[in-house]
């Protein structure tokens, strides 16, 4: 009888003694050094890939995308579907994902041709009519999350006029914006050409800002 006691608490000691040094280990040392490292080797995207404007002041992240309800600002493409019973509408990081609807669900169908209906009207300006056809996908379709915070070169493109005419510039001014915050596609052959869109506007803002000092 004692030894069976002996033992169950040499065992029961063992067990304990390993719990604390695992618990050490694996649930403070080893966060720590990940941390740590990650800090060192990958300091914006261990914080959250966060981007600040010009006075510092964190403004968003790279990898989140934002709605932009004036009209003077660069808009975003859907977010995660269109109408209330979107999954996620402007995009509210609450959860991600898609509205699952086929392409001949007559919501989704009422839900694209509405948007296309307005982002013609929204940036047709009085020298530059947008035609149906000229709206991407991406103006009127959310991406697989929800979340994107990118469009296409085409619809940045399709918005430089009602920018410019908002903002009172030329619409060189705001292609050549457009332009310089065009990414291509990751080593070349990766993906597809891109447009940040908070980048852009954190742009055109200082561009703002420029010209009204001007």
């Amino acid at each position: 009888m004692n030894n069976s006691v002996g033992n169950a608490g040499r065992l029961l000691w063992a067990g304990l003694r390993a719990l604390l040094v695992l618990t050490v280990v694996l649930g403070v040392l080893y966060p720590l050094a990940v941390t740590g490292i990650a800090q060192l080797a990958f300091p914006g995207k261990a914080n959250g890939s966060e981007i600040k404007d010009t006075s510092g002041k964190v403004v968003g992240s790279e990898l989140i995308g934002q709605s932009y309800q004036d009209l003077k600002w660069f808009q975003s493409r859907p977010s995660n579907g269109l109408g209330a019973n979107s999954v996620n509408t402007q995009y509210k990081i609450i959860l991600s994902g898609a509205t699952n609807r086929s392409g001949d669900n007559q919501d989704l169908i009422k839900w694209v041709t509405d948007a296309k209906a307005a982002v013609v009207k929204d940036n047709s300006t009085a020298d530059y009519k947008v035609q149906p056809s000229d709206v991407p996908a991406d103006a009127v379709t959310s991406s697989g999350s929800g979340l994107d915070p990118h469009i296409s070169p085409e619809y940045a493109k399709l918005q430089i006029h009602r920018v410019a005419q908002r903002n009172h510039f030329t619409v060189a001014q705001v292609d050549k914006l457009v332009a310089d915050h065009t990414d291509d596609r990751i080593l070349g052959f990766i993906g597809e050409p891109r447009v940040n869109v908070l980048r852009l506007n954190i742009a055109l803002k200082n561009l703002v800002a420029t010209s009204a000092k001007g």
